[in-house]
């Protein structure tokens, strides 16, 4: 997936230094910097001392509930939750298929998974 960084979008660096940590784009103290040679994150101020900016391929976006309800577009039908269950109901050509996880964002992780698996079949 294509990812436009924007404020308020979460990522994680592709670093074992940075393993627990979860960063969030802000005017204020992240910023994404577009150049001819691609996107960097700029980490403004003292809150990131040790870096000062980022390649975007050195990042895994970490999209909220509605930018991948957003990206399953037309095939999105439902968000059930069950006790501590959360399922995604999707329509693909062969019919609704159904995603479950314990937390909302990795069951429509699921279901992107694999709308971007039929689109490259």
């Amino acid at each position: 997936m294509r990812w436009t960084p924007s404020s308020g979008d979460a990522f994680r660096i592709d670093s074992e230094e940075f393993d627990d940590e979860v960063f969030t784009l802000s005017d204020m103290t992240i910023e994404a910097h577009e150049f001819d040679t691609g996107t960097v994150l700029g980490f403004n101020g003292t809150t990131e001392w040790a870096l000062d900016s980022i390649e975007l391929d050195n990042v895994l976006w970490m999209p909220r509930e509605e930018q991948l309800r957003e990206l399953l577009g037309g095939t999105f039908r439902s968000l059930r939750v069950e006790g501590r269950l959360f399922t995604v109901d999707v329509v693909f050509a062969e019919g609704t298929a159904s995603f479950t996880s314990t937390d909302a964002s990795d069951a429509y992780g699921l279901a992107l998974l694999e709308l971007a698996s039929r689109a490259r079949r």
